[in-house]
């Protein structure tokens, strides 16, 4: 059972080590001034205060040098992609040389399948989750036509028995041993962004391995969220946003990992640009392209400073507080709002996320047992009263108590709220 008076809430905050970064961020206000429950950094974190700051002195140094502060000035703009290196490889567990900052999730998993989708024979399908979002599924088909292929005969779409959620990688492993010889490219969020469900990313890389299928990762809910170890896990490539859990704002540059077997490999297809080409031949504007060390071979064009900037900002404070102790509170602050709902609202919500510590993150996916409609209503009501989520059809209420920002005491007055007692 767990303690459900709001003085409960207060004290273990009172008591969190890494409350003190909540004063760090923006969070959205209601119209009287006071604080949003902000339970939708899933979606979009919110902004870090320091994030102006670092905006303000890249346009400080537009202003006073122009085209000077491509290579003077306290953050030369020729290499401003370098400065999120180290803090990227350190969130997802890989070497820095196999990570960057550029693009946007989309773009960079297009790039990555120009690379790693090659279809040869009958070894030419792509194995994704069924309930895949829906830019992932436009991507790999679009891929497949791109090749010549049908989607109806070559994209594999996997989903739980019977035809739901959650696929368990018992079932990815079974599809491979029967089919695998066929199976170019196997493709799979980290966390699934319906459910919330996290996936094993070894136990996946090492079944595709197992029958010679390419592996990728989209980790666009699982970055920041989750401890990820990429380069241990072994898969080719794998790419993220960064406006989620990263705190990166609307449109900040997107992640890409490739690993580092694929470092300068002379026979793997790219499409190439100017910042892929090595740094050091980059400005003889020679005809060759040289390419660059590890994942920077991908980029295509100069980092997009305004938009990196606030992920500097976000990113500091990831490295401050520590992933470690970040996931330890995460488990501690989804469990606690968990057990409130299953006391309180047990009646009235199921909650669909996976309750194994290892197969959820930050997010808890909510349905309302009387029906869509009905939950509809209380998202519309949550919405209009200031506690944040977000609805994803065609029945899921999702929330996220993030530990960087939020509070026990956001998880209690969300339940309270929906348990009808207001504030």
């Amino acid at each position: 059972m767990v303690n459900t008076d709001r003085s409960h809430a207060l004290e273990l905050d009172r008591n969190d080590p890494l409350a003190r970064f909540r004063d760090e961020f923006h969070i959205p206000p209601n119209q009287d001034g006071s604080e949003q429950v902000y339970l939708c950094g899933h979606s979009l974190g919110p902004m870090p205060r320091n994030a102006r700051t670092l905006i303000d002195q890249e346009l400080d140094a537009w202003a006073e040098r122009a085209v000077g502060s491509h290579f003077a000035g306290r953050n030369p703009w020729v290499d401003y992609h370098e400065t999120l290196r180290e803090p990227l490889a350190e969130l997802v567990g890989a070497l820095p040389v196999e990570v960057v900052a550029m693009n946007s999730l989309t773009v960079n998993l297009h790039l990555m399948m120009i690379s790693f989708f090659r279809p040869k024979g009958q070894r030419s399908k792509i194995l994704i989750e069924k309930h895949a979002f829906p830019s992932d599924r436009y991507a790999v088909e679009s891929q497949l036509r791109f090749h010549g292929l049908d989607p109806d005969e070559h994209l594999v779409e996997l989903a739980g028995v019977p035809d739901g959620y959650p696929v368990d990688e018992s079932e990815i492993e079974r599809y491979l041993i029967a089919h695998g010889d066929q199976v170019a490219l196997v493709m799979f969020p980290g966390v699934q962004y319906a459910t919330g469900q996290v996936f094993d990313l070894l136990r996946i890389t090492a079944a595709a391995r197992d029958c010679g299928a390419a592996v990728g990762f989209d980790l666009a809910h699982a970055a920041g969220n989750v401890p990820l170890n990429l380069h241990e896990c072994g898969c080719d490539f794998a790419v993220w946003c960064s406006y989620k859990y990263l705190n990166g704002g609307p449109g900040a540059a997107a992640g890409c990992f490739v690993h580092e077997q694929h470092s300068r490999r002379s026979d793997i297809p790219r499409l190439h640009g100017w910042w892929g080409n090595d740094p050091g031949t980059r400005f003889l504007m020679t005809r060759e392209f040289i390419p660059a060390a590890g994942a920077d071979a991908w980029q295509l064009s100069c980092p997009p400073v305004l938009a990196m900037a606030p992920l500097r900002a976000s990113l500091q404070l990831f490295s401050e507080a520590g992933m470690p102790a970040l996931r330890e509170k995460s488990l501690r602050l989804t469990n606690y709002l968990r057990k409130l709902i299953e006391t309180r609202l047990a009646e009235e919500i199921s909650i669909i996320t996976p309750r194994a510590p290892q197969s959820h993150g930050c997010q808890l996916s909510l349905r309302v047992n009387a029906g869509r409609d009905a939950g509809r209503a209380l998202f519309k009501s949550l919405e209009d009263n200031g506690y944040v989520g977000d609805w994803r059809e065609p029945d899921i209420i999702r929330v996220a108590p993030i530990p960087l920002y939020n509070s026990f005491d956001d998880a209690w007055r969300f339940v309270d709220y929906v348990a009808g007692n207001g504030d």
